[in-house]
Parts: structure tokens; C-alpha cells; sequence
């Protein structure tokens, strides 16, 4: 029987394998390791239910990228409503968190894949800290975005504000609400109004 994880994983590589990699166009360098023609790339992401996880590992497989995980300083919450209720205070009150670790040398990307999911129709906190935190002038950005239906939100001024001076590029968006849905179907299912085994 499969999950609706399975099918969300799915659904994300269906889409992968469907976009254009002429950006991304890679050759084999030193000790077999594929980087950019040109240049060095790196997929950094921000990811809370593991979708926007799924998305950058298979980016950074697929185009032999290195990688980066940007986490908060102070985790956020293990529980969804907590999470959300958080990351709306931070959102109103223009808050960013302290970032756990920083892209050690920055300098050595020419290319930035940037992963995160949509929080209260814009990007997480913790996404505007790390652009603050990284010079990302000159560097092309791609983002790829992960949404639970409502669309990207504010997300892309964000980028613009936060990287003004990237080469800010087309990226990626899908829907993946998997832990909106399941909470909402759990509830259904104990209110009476969902369905049985």
C-alpha cells in the first residue's frame, strides 16, 4: 500500500525529470565529481516536513552539487500548529533567527539553488536570515519552492530584497502539503465525517 508520502515523492520527481537542465549543464572534474561547466554549485534548503528535502537531494544527486541544510539556531517546534503559530509571530514582527551554521565559504559558488518551503504565503525566517548572512552578489540564484496550495506567496520579492544584486533565475514550485492534508484528514476521521477502514 503506498503513502501519501510515496505519492508526494512521486509527483517530485515526475517534475524534476521534466525540467530543462540547460542552466546546469555538467562535466566531469577532478576525481569523477560533476560540477557546473565553469563553476561550482551548491544546493542549500530549508526543509521542516522533509519535502523541500526530497526536492534538494535530488537536485544535488542529479547535478553533483554540494550541499547545505539551513537550520535556526533554536529548532523550531516539533509540533505543525506550534510551528505555524511561531513562524507567524517571526513573519509579522520582520524577525530573523540566528542561523546554526553558515555555507563555510561561499565564495567558491558560482551558482546557488536555494529550497524552501512557503510559510504564511512568503518565505520562512530563517530563509531571509541566511540570505542576509550570505553575499549572493553576482551568484545566480534558482529557487525551488515547495507550497501546500496556496502558490508562492510574497516569496519572490523576498528573494529580490534579500539578494538584490544575484541573477535571481526561473526555478522550480510544486505543491507538497502532505503534513497540512494528513492532519486535516486525521481530524476529519476523529470528528466522524472521514473515511473508515
Amino acid at each position: 500500500m503506498t503513502s501519501p508520502h510515496d505519492h508526494t515523492r512521486r509527483a517530485m520527481m515526475t517534475a524534476l525529470a521534466s525540467l530543462p537542465l540547460s542552466c546546469c549543464a555538467a562535466n566531469t572534474g577532478n576525481g569523477g565529481e560533476m560540477r557546473q561547466v565553469g563553476s561550482r554549485t551548491l544546493v542549500a534548503y530549508f526543509s521542516r516536513s522533509g519535502n523541500t528535502r526530497v526536492v534538494a537531494g535530488l537536485i544535488h544527486r542529479g547535478l553533483g552539487t554540494d550541499l547545505f541544510e539551513i537550520r535556526p539556531a533554536s529548532p523550531y517546534p516539533e509540533d505543525y500548529l506550534a510551528t505555524v503559530e511561531q513562524a507567524r509571530q517571526e513573519r509579522d514582527r520582520g524577525f530573523e533567527p540566528t542561523l546554526e551554521a553558515q555555507v563555510p565559504d561561499m565564495a567558491a559558488y558560482d551558482t546557488v539553488y536555494l529550497g524552501f518551503p512557503i510559510w504564511g504565503e512568503t518565505a520562512p525566517p530563517v530563509v531571509r536570515s541566511f540570505l542576509k548572512a550570505h553575499g549572493l552578489a553576482g551568484k545566480t540564484l534558482i529557487p525551488f519552492i515547495t507550497h501546500g496550495g496556496y502558490g508562492l506567496g510574497n516569496s519572490q520579492s523576498v528573494l529580490v530584497g534579500h539578494a538584490p544584486e544575484a541573477r535571481l533565475q526561473r526555478g522550480f514550485s510544486m505543491e507538497a502539503d502532505q503534513e497540512r492534508r494528513t492532519m486535516n484528514r486525521v481530524k476529519n476521521w476523529l470528528s466522524g465525517t472521514g473515511s473508515m477502514i
